[in-house]
């Protein structure tokens, strides 16, 4: 027997145990692999027959996220004689990593594997399976291969991300904690459990994770790019812009590096950089909503309506609710021409009873423009009155029979329930509505989606008492804007308005940059007289959004009043006036200003024409 192969072989195994080794560290730094990689390659230029070597190489090259590296180094290990089923997983990780799903499945399938690496094949089985988004098939794999390797953290890390994805929140905290407690040093889930917090506990408590994450692998550019998105997200720019030029050393063509430099440069008002950077993203971006909607509003202002429109037709055929690309896909028919088209984009906003003005207003230029002009005062009454009514969750289905017998099939698929609960409730059965809406969220606490579903259907059908517990559940889970403002919403209707503020400022605290959260607080100083508080919260939506709000720029005006400056307050209530000429309580207002500052004619006439609208 040849001394040499069987020593090979021997090495070979260790090898291939090591890499798969509960106890072993699951990731070094980036840095400390690339060192690495060049010592093996080294090495294999000296031993062309060497075969652990090569398993090794293509272990570091699968940590390094190169997948036709791994490829190359597997092959080359079965070519110097290495066991097929011994690396028949690696192999099929390797495809998977260059987005061959396929044929990694059909690598696995291929022949025997190796007892010691039955958990590694079941784990890129469960990769590829989450990846294609056949989540029960990837439970299974992944279950299979914890029960193989249950003690790999970095296995852990793809456990936590599979629950995230089947919002199964509370399950991926416990995958990233459990994965934390294997290795500490591994930063792939030091940076994922940043992403969690940031979801669950907000922008600034992410911070401090991220910066674990980088502590243990400064070029890790997963942690580098999600850590510059919340720098952004919490206003400051230069700490991004470090954070991306980092990345950028490592991965220089990823394209969330174009995309979050477009996000700087248009909240900077540089639309033409914007347009080139999310060019430079090749197209990579395209299906994502965030990339959808910041196309839209650079085209828009770089005038390219038509342009601007198709994106926010793609991201409505994704986010029917997103209310801010209905907006722009109305703003850019409008600006494009075509008035049927804006209020056809409009209407299902300005039906709602808590219309903004902004939509109303441009509702009413788009009626007018097509002759409609009793459907174009009702708009503009509307928008001068700015009496926000209750909000609408669900729209009704006319076919109430058949949503209610397939719900009553079906009680658990939230694609068959949500429609029967809009028709319990438009049809004043909120009762029935609640019943689904409870049993739904039974069988998915652990996703804060079917809390928050709860928490609309009762606070629709006025069950505050039901609305609030709903709504904390799901902010327990998800402490975004969404879940935040709802159980504001709830607490203040319900009469617990020091509870509502406190929630309101809660959001403001660990998300900085939410408008809604600003804009609240600023009512809730306006509230309790603090002036500045409020002139504060007011100015920072408005750097934000422009002159755009006529009840910030009202506010703001009051504020200043208040303050004893009419000089400040004056130039902000005439904004405020002219867009919204019909407002009888901004002319008011105004009239007021003009009388202290002896100009008794204009306030007259002001006060002559709210008397009019009045009556």
């Amino acid at each position: 027997m040849d001394f040499r192969r069987v020593c090979t072989s021997a090495l070979l195994f260790v090898a291939l145990l090591l890499g798969a080794c509960d106890d072993a560290p699951s990731a070094a730094p980036r840095k400390t692999l690339i060192e690495r990689r060049a010592a093996l390659q080294e090495a294999i230029a000296n031993d062309p027959a060497a075969i652990a070597e090569r398993v090794e190489l293509a272990r570091v090259a699968i940590r390094l996220g190169d997948g036709v590296g791994a490829e190359a180094a597997v092959k080359g290990a079965l070519g110097a004689g290495g066991s097929a089923a011994a690396l028949r997983p690696l192999l099929a990780r390797a495809y998977a990593m260059q987005g061959e799903g396929s044929r990694a499945l059909e690598t696995l399938d291929d022949g025997p594997i190796i007892p010691e690496m039955i958990g590694e094949a079941a784990w890129v089985a469960g990769d590829v399976h989450l990846a294609s988004g056949d989540l029960g098939a990837a439970r299974e794999a992944y279950d299979r291969a914890v029960h193989e390797l249950p003690r790999n953290s970095a296995l852990w890390v793809d456990v936590a991300r599979f629950r995230d994805a089947y919002a199964d929140t509370p399950g991926a905290r416990d995958a990233v904690d459990y994965a934390i407690e294997l290795d500490k040093t591994n930063s792939a889930v030091l940076a994922l459990k940043a992403n969690l917090v940031r979801t669950q506990e907000g922008l600034t408590a992410s911070l401090d994770w991220y910066e674990k994450a980088l502590a243990a692998d400064p070029d890790n550019e997963d942690a580098l790019i999600e850590q510059a998105a919340t720098l952004g997200d919490l206003g400051r720019y230069r700490d991004m812009l470090t954070a991306l030029r980092h990345a950028a050393t490592i991965v220089p063509r990823d394209p969330r590096l174009f995309y979050l430099q477009a996000v700087v440069a248009a909240r900077a008002e540089n639309y033409r950089l914007a347009r080139s950077l999310l060019q430079r993203t090749r197209g990579e971006l395209d299906e994502q909503p965030s990339f959808m909607l910041l196309s839209a509003i650079v085209e828009l202002e770089l005038g390219g309506e038509a342009v601007a429109a198709t994106w926010a037709d793609r991201l409505l055929d994704e986010q029917p609710q997103n209310f801010t690309a209905r907006r722009i896909l109305g703003a850019a028919e409008w600006a494009d021409g075509d008035a049927d088209a804006a209020l056809d984009a409009l209407l299902p906003l300005v039906r709602r009873p808590d219309a903004d003005s902004w939509s109303l207003l441009l509702a009413a230029r788009a009626a007018a423009e097509l002759g409609r002009r009793i459907e174009s005062a009702d708009y503009l009454a509307r928008a001068a009155a700015l009496s926000p009514g209750e909000a609408v969750p669900f729209a009704a289905d006319d076919d109430y029979g058949l949503l209610t017998m397939a719900a009553d099939a079906e009680p658990l698929d939230p694609a068959k329930v949500i429609p029967a609960i809009a028709a319990d409730l438009a049809g004043g059965n909120s009762a029935r509505a609640i019943l689904r809406a409870t049993k739904l969220r039974d069988a998915n606490r652990g996703v804060a989606d079917a809390h928050i579903l709860l928490g609309d259907t009762a606070l629709a059908g006025g069950r505050y008492d039901l609305a609030v517990p709903a709504y904390r559940a799901a902010r327990s889970l998800d402490a975004s804007e969404r879940t935040t403002l709802r159980l504001a919403n709830a607490l203040f209707r319900a009469g617990d308005a020091a509870g509502s503020g406190a929630a309101i400022l809660a959001l403001r605290n660990i998300q900085p940059s939410s408008i809604a959260a600003d804009r609240l607080a600023g009512h809730l100083a306006m509230d309790i007289e603090h002036w500045d508080e409020a002139i504060a919260h007011f100015e920072h939506v408005r750097r934000r959004i422009g002159d755009r709000d006529v009840v910030v720029l009202r506010e703001l005006a009051r504020a200043w009043v208040a303050k004893g400056d009419d000089d400040r307050a004056l130039p902000l209530i005439d904004r405020a006036y002219r867009m919204q000429p019909l407002n009888s309580g901004i002319m008011e207002f105004y009239a007021d200003l003009l009388d202290r500052r002896g100009k008794k004619q204009a306030a007259a006439d002001l006060r002559d024409k709210a008397a009019q609208i009045g009556r």
